[in-house]
């Protein structure tokens, strides 16, 4: 059976109550099957995870942007994460059986359809149609606040959608991508610029780790700081391998790691490297969890 994975992140992470109605409308759809939603205030952000069959993760999708847009509105959001739309970014991931042009498809059927409801859509990673469009950063950068000015430039005229500024819905980054691991490291200070001096250290566009994306944010709610990360390929860049270095970077400013939280879900690749690192269990390998022989 073919599976594909979506992991829409939707910029309201106060309100629950009209979370839980975002996920009620993916609910709707039979065979889907909802993984993973958690909601943080301190970024205003929600990270809901499903996964199906293709064209009924689809239908979710759709299901769960109409909802999405009735009931956010971005004229009055405010968080520390970046951001540019009520439904900001919907990845498509493969899991099993369904090769990457399938999944760039079915991000660009999304993203016709978004387009349609009067929100201005930007294909990014492997669904991109301009090399300067692959970066979700770069794609991202001015965020909500500067996209009036942003739709005005002949170069980010979108892919879908009117270029347009549309004050309730912004506009929203839509693709096909690798798996990613949300990890995020949480510090004991209330410095953010200690969180951004490390996040800077680990991150590949200032000479850090080749598949870590990392900005400093401050939780104020917790009083700490957190260094928030995409490990956009864990194969090549272990989790392990960079909250080491963080810990590393931490204690020469004086401060600890308080905790740190993986947001949505995890491949089991990244979790055997996690055993083999802390447990020292070199030779360790998947095949040995019980669990995984359900699997096949």
């Amino acid at each position: 059976m073919k599976i594909l994975m979506c992991v829409p992140n939707i910029s309201e992470g106060t309100n629950l109550d009209l979370v839980e109605q975002v996920v009620a409308a993916i609910r709707q759809v039979a065979g889907v099957k909802i993984l993973n939603y958690s909601s943080d205030p301190d970024h205003n952000r929600s990270v809901l995870t499903y996964l199906g069959q293709p064209a009924l993760v689809l239908e979710a999708s759709k299901a769960m942007a109409l909802k999405a847009l009735d009931l956010i509105d971005m004229a009055r959001q405010h968080g520390s994460h970046p951001r540019m739309g009520a439904i900001d970014v919907v990845p498509f991931v493969p899991v099993r059986g369904v090769e990457t042009a399938e999944a760039v498809e079915i991000s660009r059927q999304f993203g016709r359809f978004l387009g349609e409801q009067g929100v201005p859509v930007y294909y990014y990673e492997d669904s991109a149609t301009r090399p300067e469009r692959v970066n979700l950063a770069t794609v991202r950068k001015g965020q909500y606040e500067g996209l009036p000015e942003k739709l005005k430039d002949p170069a980010w005229i979108p892919d879908e959608g009117p270029a347009t500024f549309n004050p309730r819905t912004g506009a929203t980054a839509v693709g096909a991508r690798y798996p990613l691991i949300a990890f995020n490291v949480n510090l004991r200070t209330t410095d953010v610029e200690i969180a951004r001096r490390i996040a800077k250290a680990v991150r590949h566009l200032n000479g850090g780790f080749r598949y870590v994306k990392a900005m400093g944010l401050a939780l104020e709610a917790q009083n700490m700081v957190q260094v928030s990360m995409n490990l956009t390929n864990y194969t090549q860049t272990p989790l392990p391998r960079v909250l080491e270095t963080i810990r590393m970077e931490a204690a020469r400013h004086g401060v600890s790691v308080a905790g740190t939280e993986i947001v949505g879900t995890i491949p089991l690749g990244a979790v055997e490297e996690i055993v083999k690192h802390y447990v020292q269990a070199h030779d360790f390998d998947l095949s040995q969890i019980i669990e995984t022989s359900l699997l096949e």
